[in-house]
């Protein structure tokens, strides 16, 4: 599967837009990288605890997004796209999105 943050694929002829194909995950903290991120917070720094866990989120949106763009019969996804939002007082979802397309 094709994946590209572009409205084009180079060298590719795009020929059928097949529909919005999304993906998302709704992660929450836990209190063991809660503590490590408040010790880091008075130290300052990147708080690694929460980095793996937004990349790993972003990893599996992405993923379930490829998924639906099969499901689609999709040769590739064109506009990828990620937002983010809070559902809760410590959860929040990431969305992956974007235009599945059928190539030439």
């Amino acid at each position: 599967m094709i994946v590209t943050t572009s409205g084009s694929i180079p060298g590719k002829e795009t020929v059928e837009a097949l529909g919005i194909a999304r993906g998302s995950t709704v992660r929450a903290r836990n209190i063991g990288r809660d503590i490590f991120a408040a010790l880091k917070n008075v130290v300052g720094g990147e708080i690694e605890e929460y980095t793996k866990l937004q990349a790993d989120a972003r990893e599996q949106a992405l993923q379930r997004m490829i998924e639906d763009a099969v499901s689609l019969d999709a040769d590739a996804v064109i506009n990828l796209r990620f937002s983010t939002s809070l559902i809760m007082q410590g959860a929040s979802e990431i969305l992956a999105y974007g235009t599945a397309v059928r190539l030439k």
